[in-house]
């Protein structure tokens, strides 16, 4: 959570509510390997269907987007939230109420803006990876 932190320093927000619901994917026993090395000993490994032995399972990270969806639909007005790639993507598709696994489909680049929000339509990605 420290990159997060830092990054909701810089952008102004020098006293954020931390949650641990924003960390990142727990990767288990896959923690500090690269998906490339994953792929080695298990190819066509995706984290979003397959999860991390000793770690948390897709079922786990969706739950736990959906607590932090909770949480933030309890607080007063627009929620910033700073976080992970991995799960921020959890986020955003527990938020369209799509699988999982759709997450695996949406990709995310690192510092940029993205809004959902409550639409006409009910839950709606307004903006997605902006610089």
């Amino acid at each position: 959570m420290t990159r997060a932190l830092r990054t909701a320093e810089i952008a102004g927000f020098p006293s954020p509510t931390v949650t641990p619901l924003l960390c990142e994917f727990d990767y288990g026993d896959y923690e500090g390997l690269t998906t490339k090395q994953i792929h080695k000993e298990r190819p066509g490994w995706e984290l979003y269907i397959d999860g991390c032995p000793g770690g948390e399972s897709p079922q786990q990270a969706y739950a736990r987007a959906n607590e932090f969806i909770d949480l933030a639909a309890r607080t007063t007005g627009s929620v910033l939230a700073f976080g992970h790639g991995h799960m921020l993507r959890a986020i955003t598709v527990a938020w369209m109420d799509l699988g999982i696994s759709a997450a695996a489909r949406v990709m995310l680049d690192v510092a940029t803006i993205s809004i959902l929000r409550d639409g006409d339509h009910g839950r709606v990605l307004q903006l997605w990876n902006s610089l």
